[in-house]
């Protein structure tokens, strides 16, 4: 299969979990990762999820960005059952549906700002000139218009995140991932980082999914998730966001 799966443009929430459990290993050294957990996020939702280490985090993220499966309960994204897709089809809803941001930036050194942004449009086969454009255009609404030629040694931290989120909205994703997007940034990088977030949040309506440790980076969130020993915890709304 080389073309993405064909998604849902009904009402329904753009990733539903019922009842989603991760275990790993067997027997006296299995381990529960996530018990049960229910979750909804509609489109153009920001959510900040949120937890200790091992609390089941990041199990969750990975499931959600398709990097795992679960062991029992559903995945519904935009309407379509995640768990009957193949690992080639779950790979095409990635790279179509999804985008990206890590906390070590994850850029190419050797290459330019503009050739790391081009990066997954060339996995989708788009022609040379409009995926230059595009990484252009994107590397413009993160505020680095100009950049373009630089290395990542050459771009300071928050630059690098910049062109690490341009990467990651060059496809036009459904849902932008963030894992720790300010973990390795000073407090002033951290808040233009937050801040970028949050316009495409708000101006572009970008569904936006957060992991942090940092309860001053999830109050730019509209929600927060709390997970603790594989169950969720709490959840809480922003007010005013």
């Amino acid at each position: 299969m080389t073309t993405p799966p064909i998604l849902s443009e009904s009402n329904s929430p753009v990733i539903e979990l019922h009842d989603v459990t991760r275990s790993y290993g067997s027997g006296t050294a299995e381990v529960s990762a996530l018990q049960g957990i229910d979750v909804n996020i509609e489109h153009g939702d920001f959510v900040a999820v949120m937890g200790p280490s091992g609390s089941g985090k990041s199990t969750c993220m990975n499931i959600l960005g398709c990097l795992d499966t679960p062991s029992s309960g559903t995945y519904r994204f935009k309407g379509m059952d995640v768990g009957k897709l193949s690992r080639d089809q779950r790979a095409l809803l990635r790279r179509h549906y999804l985008g990206f941001v890590f906390q070590g930036f994850n850029l190419l050194n050797r290459t330019s700002a503009l050739e790391n942004v081009e990066l997954p449009l060339i996995y989708r086969g788009t022609l040379a000139k409009e995926r230059r454009q595009r990484a252009k255009k994107a590397l413009a609404s993160v505020g680095l218009a100009g950049w373009e030629t630089h290395t990542p040694a050459e771009l300071s931290g928050g630059q690098q995140q910049r062109v690490a989120i341009a990467r990651a909205i060059v496809t036009v994703p459904s849902v932008l991932f963030a894992d720790e997007p300010t973990g390795n940034l000073d407090s002033a990088r951290s808040r233009e980082i937050m801040e970028l977030l949050t316009s495409f949040n708000h101006d572009q309506g970008l569904t936006v999914v957060m992991v942090t440790h940092d309860a001053v980076m999830a109050s730019y969130a509209k929600r927060m998730i709390h997970f603790r020993d594989g169950f969720i915890e709490k959840e809480e709304s922003n007010r005013g966001r």
